[in-house]
């Protein structure tokens, strides 16, 4: 079979929820994934950011085997010996009472919005079914029915109403909004990216986060981080929020935290927080199985031990300062922290985004549009100085060609 044929059956047999690059791909080791005829790649999209170890890290591809042959699943009707050892590592690591492992990250985002509502009923005293929880537009948290509830973009929301009560939306990186909304007595929780991602890759203003953070300690409301995709190394520190020195009252993990061998995520709070559900109440199958504890215990480790922030800090620079030092009338912006970076493309003669990725993948770069005009550059944490270099040219290479 060649590449024609691997995609004609997806689109045969498989949902049109997706419009991928046309590159079939059937190998990955560290930064570079190789398509089934047998080209190279540089991923500088890793799987949304949840391949940040790398393609096939040998200390997660080891701890998944060993763990598979011993005892994958038992659910949560049973303790195993796993699972403990995980939730300690990680809310020593993060400093939180409490961990409830989920699988996606959309899964953790549902059981912090149920855990700001627990919270706002039982704890605040806010009214039976008026809690409010405060969002921002552009906001991307998931694709399930409440989620989307919440979202400002049509593609995510068109169709599948009714929906959800009791979000409210306010402009992202807006102090005064925010204030606005947080003086309402049944407001429970502010959730918010700290860095809006698949919106483009919007930073805020320095001191917005904390700012924030201090606003909802000032009105008696939880600060629930969605670093889903912002988090474990992506933007320079562990998680974005530490680049403000905040800590979040809920926050929210998922992605890397398993370095892309299967679907793990977690949220993290203290006992007045956590507690308030109780046995069966909220829960998963899949969540916190015996193979997911174990994979996510070696991604913390290749982090730290790795020192992948450190590396993000220091080649996503490099990324933003050669990108922005070359002339090219196609670039309207670059923009990002670490190692998560967009540029803003000049529409040029009715070509977008897309164009010039399809173009890039010609010259051996995978990227993604995300929007029309925006393009997200986040490849593996593990990438050397060299090879950053040699991905820019091939990129820049596109860029003049493109036009």
């Amino acid at each position: 079979m060649e590449t024609r044929d691997y995609i004609e059956k997806e689109n045969r047999y498989g949902a049109h929820n997706y419009h991928p690059l046309p590159v079939v791909l059937e190998r990955g080791e560290g930064i570079f994934v190789w398509d089934v005829e047998g080209r190279r790649y540089f991923d500088f999209l890793a799987a949304y950011s949840a391949v940040n170890q790398g393609h096939c890290h040998p200390k997660l591809v080891k701890a998944l085997i060993e763990q598979a042959g011993k005892l994958a699943l038992t659910s949560r009707a049973f303790y195993n010996n796993t699972l403990g050892e995980w939730e300690e590592l990680m809310t020593r690591q993060f400093g939180y009472d409490k961990m409830l492992p989920m699988n996606s990250g959309a899964e953790a985002d549902e059981t912090a919005l149920k855990l700001i509502r627990k919270w706002g009923y039982k704890v605040k005293g806010i009214p039976k079914n008026e809690a409010r929880i405060v969002v921002c537009d552009g906001n991307f948290h998931g694709r399930t029915i409440t989620i989307v509830s919440m979202s400002s973009d049509p593609d995510s929301y068109s169709d599948y109403g009714p929906f959800t009560p009791g979000f409210v939306n306010i402009p992202y990186n807006d102090i005064e909004a925010l204030d606005r909304e947080l003086q309402h007595p049944n407001t429970a929780g502010f959730l918010v990216e700290p860095i809006q991602a698949e919106a483009g890759v919007y930073v805020p203003k320095d001191g917005y986060l904390r700012k924030a953070a201090g606003l909802c300690k000032k009105y008696n409301v939880l600060f629930v981080a969605d670093e889903v995709q912002t988090g474990l190394c992506r933007t320079g520190k562990m998680l974005a929020c530490d680049h403000e020195e905040v800590r979040p009252d809920i926050l929210v993990l998922g992605k890397a935290i398993s370095g892309g061998m299967l679907p793990v995520s977690c949220v993290l709070a203290d006992d007045e927080i956590m507690l308030t559900i109780k046995p069966g109440e909220h829960g998963s199958t899949y969540g916190g199985n015996p193979i997911a504890a174990k994979v996510a215990i070696a991604a913390m480790e290749v982090l730290i031990d790795e020192k992948l922030a450190d590396n993000a800090t220091r080649i996503g620079k490099i990324f933003r300062d050669e990108m922005k030092a070359f002339n090219s009338p196609l670039i309207a912006e670059v923009r990002g922290k670490g190692l998560l970076n967009a540029i803003q493309i000049n529409p040029l003669e009715g070509k977008k985004a897309w164009d010039l990725c399809l173009l890039m993948k010609e010259h051996g770069v995978l990227a993604k549009p995300t929007h029309e005009h925006t393009i997200r550059f986040t490849p593996p944490l593990i990438i050397t100085e060299a090879q950053m270099i040699e991905a820019i040219g091939l990129i820049q290479e596109s860029m003049k060609e493109f036009i």
